[in-house]
């Protein structure tokens, strides 16, 4: 992917003149697209209106270069929540289909997915939004689930942050059994994180099961 951003000002085009001359093969390359990149809706619309070079990105930040992040899909039945980092030595850019939360570092990035995938943070997300149409995953999610400022020095935090990187090593080996038992001992650090009792965490996971449950087809009779 190509983001021919001003890295002293992510939110502008890189400026025009400048990339020729700091990277010519690149200008190069857009300019033979030059007229598809004008006919853009979001280029007529907003981006034209506010700098001349055609070949600029929106909804473009110093969160979309941060080195770790952790993303969801924007249309799912519920969040699905993992952590990426640099590929390659570049960082991952997510497109317009899915969300992110910025992280400075890889633990802070870990923990707030442990909460975000937990069954009581995914009920409680669920409880604000019908998934029937998608779009679940709008970043406002997050006004409705209290995730603390991570703490380094705070043993919940941390042992959240470990369980979610035990959960992405046993999902990227295809350990399902072992995946399950990392999500419940989430779900249990989670519960304490939020001051939740037994029977309230006991309700948020049935009520989760509920909403996951796909109904069965209603078979016609003959």
């Amino acid at each position: 992917m190509i983001v021919p951003q001003d890295p002293g000002d992510p939110t502008r085009a890189y400026p025009e003149q400048q990339l020729q001359k700091d990277y010519p093969k690149t200008y190069g390359y857009l300019k033979r697209f030059e007229k598809a990149l004008r006919n853009r809706s979001g280029y007529q619309q907003i981006l034209s209106k506010r700098e001349k070079e055609f070949y600029g990105v929106m909804d473009i930040g110093t969160y979309t270069f941060a080195p770790w992040k952790v993303v969801w899909p924007w249309i799912s039945k519920g969040i699905r929540a993992a952590v990426v980092g640099l590929f390659d030595g570049k960082p991952v850019v997510p497109e317009h289909n899915a969300f992110l939360v910025a992280c400075d570092a890889l633990e802070e990035a870990l923990y707030i997915c442990a909460l975000l995938n937990s069954s009581a943070g995914d009920f409680a997300i669920r409880s604000f939004f019908s998934t029937g149409g998608g779009g679940i995953g709008a970043p406002v999610v997050l006004e409705h689930i209290r995730i603390p400022r991570f703490d380094p020095n705070n043993p919940v935090h941390l042992r959240l942050a470990e369980l979610s990187k035990q959960a992405h090593e046993a999902a990227r080996i295809g350990d399902e059994m072992r995946l399950r038992e990392i999500e419940a001992e989430i779900d249990l650090w989670a519960a304490k994180l939020w001051n939740l009792t037994d029977d309230e965490l006991r309700e948020a996971q049935q009520s989760l099961a509920e909403l996951s449950e796909t109904p069965e087809p209603i078979e016609e009779e003959e």
